[in-house]
């Protein structure tokens, strides 16, 4: 085994892990917002990547596997994180009814400025009630666990920066689109399209989708 190796399991595990969380869902949505807003980037983006961290280390230690031995434990997450979805959906669609919550002074474009601890209690809910979030683990596992002993954990840290750069990108790189987002519509597009997604997503979940 040589440095080569190393350096493509790391790789594989970087791939892996962008192409589980790459995609429209609760959590990155509430990144792409607060970017946009300006508000919490730093504190944000390090819950999301320290979160999946610990997912990651768990996944790669094999809790993956113990959670998908423990089926009720997933369900009960699956009704509670649908719960959230939906309540979460709601407020969004309601942000994106009331013109008055849409104003454009000062970096949060639209209304009152989110606390830091409400946005990381937040992003905390959509990470954690997520239970995709667990199944996304237990096969970020057992491919880590393939790779044997020597390989797994640069597999791990591989999806670990595949994570950071993921979401620093989303929460830093969404200030480009600020222009965009000066105009209240486009509020009411992005409260819009966030409140179909979380209903859609608390919808599925609590469906057993």
């Amino acid at each position: 085994m040589n440095l080569t190796d190393f350096f493509h399991s790391a790789g594989l595990g970087m791939a892996t892990g962008l192409a589980l969380i790459v995609a429209i869902g609760a959590q990155n949505a509430f990144v792409l917002r607060q970017g946009i807003r300006g508000e919490h980037i730093v504190p944000v983006v390090a819950v999301c990547a320290l979160s999946d961290a610990v997912l990651i280390a768990a996944g790669v230690l094999g809790t993956g596997a113990l959670m998908t031995a423990a089926p009720d434990a997933v369900v009960v997450l699956r009704y509670v994180g649908a719960a959230f979805l939906v309540t979460y959906g709601v407020m969004a669609a309601r942000r994106a009814l009331r013109p008055q919550s849409l104003k454009s002074e000062g970096p949060a474009h639209d209304g009152a400025k989110r606390s830091l601890t409400a946005a990381v209690t937040t992003v905390l809910a959509l990470t954690w009630l997520n239970p995709h979030v667990y199944l996304d683990i237990a096969l970020l596992g057992s491919i880590a666990s393939a790779q044997g002993t020597q390989l797994q954990w640069w597999f791990g840290a591989g999806a670990m920066l595949g994570s950071i750069v993921w979401f620093a990108s989303l929460g830093f790189g969404a200030r480009y689109l600020r222009g965009f987002f000066a105009r209240p519509l486009s509020w009411r597009f992005l409260d819009g399209g966030i409140a179909v997604t979380m209903v859609a997503l608390g919808t599925g979940l609590a469906l057993g989708a």
